[in-house]
């Protein structure tokens, strides 16, 4: 009988990096993803390809940069026919379990308009068998769950509100109405433990998507105040905002649509202080704790069940959070800490590079050409993203990239954002490409706007360069380079295809004994 061969790809949604590797790694508790990182592969120079949530989902699972799959923003609809990691796995007998969402707006050319799923953009992708529903907007059974439990709350809003003990005035690090064994991510791992050991005789692929530390943030005790908001360091910034804005138009606006007050439920006059932007660090830091503690959960049931040696582990986020750094908060801006986040794997059979570090620049697309490859599934030319086993082996092919690239859509076609009000732009110019290379970082934007440019090697994101005749070389250098890099990776879902007498021919893509180097 061959042996199992299962996939078990969690996400965490919005947690940066340097919360597991970096400069808030030691203020925050993560023995369990530390110990699979000695355990792993780690690439610490991984990063998003798009943000806020269902673009960069959408980039995940299809392995696409969003110029090519267009799902830009929450709510703008991916094509019906896109190939993911979901869809590929079927050919290769998987049935792909959903434990959480996808956040995928769905498109509305395959659904009559009355349809529910045109309801909602946090729809599961195609392919997927949703196992339980938790979607961040929905979550029905966890609902349920908390209602069984005897909790009482009249709307969905109020479980994010934080709770004060009776006769204290309310405090943002109050903790949530239910307890930590009923938590959101406690829920969906008791669930997840529920249903899987019966799936122990086959090979199984199980996406497994955790919420937090995502906003709202509101922790039940003890994550609300593990950590102390003093001991915290402060966010990477200039001392004011205005020193921020006046670095690029497009910082203004940014610093205006997300403020810590909309991080927490109950406190919409939260004034920006230090005060305040501690304790919010530190709630958010407790809840990667929690996610932690629910990870190892997660990874001692693959030991115990004898699954841990047959299971491809990848455990990553979609996108990172700001927390104040540069006076923001979210993910909507250039920063690396808005699309810098972790990616741990945990390969069988790969023993000899367990704790090794990867520092070539990785990319969220490269994520499902590596299960694919893995399972010895052929990735589809649709897919920009590049299987990372040889890499994962520790060798570096010789046209592996030197750069990684990001992009931002910042319009709302309905209703036009703060940007577009403040930068005069409108839905169709409203964009921005980041191309990051070890010592420079471009950002150009669609509109007639001025590029940015950092030198990492000088004052890095507290300075835009760009401007600077000394550095006029170099941006028409990256310039070109990020051109050139949105040429070569053009839509090639077809383009590879010919149409011949014998019938149709294909050239792939990335052809496996380049992979294989």
């Amino acid at each position: 009988m061959s042996r199992a061969k299962n996939v078990l790809f969690i996400v965490i949604d919005q947690l940066r990096a340097d919360c597991i590797f970096g400069a808030l790694a030691d203020h925050v508790q993560t023995p369990n993803l530390t110990a699979l990182m000695a355990d792993a592969v780690t690439f610490t120079r991984h990063f998003s390809v798009v943000n806020p949530c269902g673009p960069s989902r959408a980039s995940l699972l299809t392995g696409q940069y969003a110029m090519n799959h267009r799902s830009v923003r929450n709510g703008t609809p991916l094509r019906h026919d896109t190939l993911n990691v979901a869809t590929q796995m079927r050919k290769a007998g998987y049935l792909p379990m959903l434990f959480g969402y996808t956040d995928t707006a769905q498109d509305p050319r395959a659904y009559h308009p009355d349809d529910p799923a045109l309801r909602s953009y946090e729809y599961p992708m195609n392919g997927f068998h949703e196992v339980v529903e938790m979607r961040f907007e929905m979550s029905f059974p966890w609902r349920s769950h908390l209602i069984n439990q005897g909790y009482d709350f009249d709307t969905y809003a109020e479980v994010y509100k934080p709770v004060a003990p009776e006769g204290r005035s309310p405090r943002t690090n109050d903790p949530a109405l239910y307890r930590a064994e009923d938590s959101d991510t406690a829920f969906l791992t008791n669930r997840f433990l529920e249903v899987m050991p019966a799936y122990s005789a086959a090979s199984w692929f199980a996406h497994l998507t955790y919420i937090r530390p995502h906003p709202p943030l509101v922790a039940p005790a003890p994550y609300n105040d593990m950590y102390d908001p003093d001991t915290l360091p402060l966010p990477t910034r200039l001392a004011t905002p205005e020193e921020e804005t006046a670095n690029h138009p497009f910082f203004g606006p940014t610093i205006a649509a997300k403020t810590p007050a909309g991080n927490v439920v109950g406190f919409d006059g939260l004034a920006t202080t230090d005060t305040n932007i501690q304790t919010l660090r530190a709630l958010y830091l407790g809840l990667i704790t929690e996610v932690d503690h629910h990870i190892g959960r997660v990874v001692q049931f693959l030991k115990d069940s004898g699954q841990y040696d047959d299971t491809l582990l990848i455990v990553t986020a979609d996108h990172g959070e700001m927390l104040g750094d540069h006076h923001s908060w979210s993910k909507f801006t250039v920063h690396d800490a808005a699309f810098h986040t972790p990616l741990i794997i945990r390969q069988p059979d790969n023993a000899a590079r367990a704790g090794a570090v990867v520092k070539q620049p990785v990319e969220t697309i490269d994520i499902t050409p590596t299960i694919l490859d893995w399972v010895g599934q052929e990735v589809p030319n649709s897919m920009d993203g590049r299987s990372l086993l040889s890499l994962l082996a520790g060798d570096v092919p010789e046209d592996w990239r030197d750069a990684s690239f990001s992009e931002l859509d910042f319009s709302e076609p309905l209703s036009p954002t703060l940007w577009e009000r403040s930068l005069k732009t409108g839905p169709v110019d409203s964009s921005l490409c980041i191309l990051r290379e070890d010592r420079f970082t471009l950002v150009e934007f669609a509109a007639d706007l001025p590029p940015i440019l950092y030198d990492h090697e000088g004052d890095g994101e507290a300075r835009n360069v760009a401007s600077h005749p000394t550095y006029q070389t170099e941006l028409n250098r990256l310039g070109r380079k990020m051109l050139r890099h949105r040429m070569r990776n053009a839509d090639q879902t077809l383009a590879l295809h010919s149409i011949t007498p014998d019938g149709p021919q294909i050239l792939p893509r990335h052809p496996r004994k380049s992979r294989e180097k």
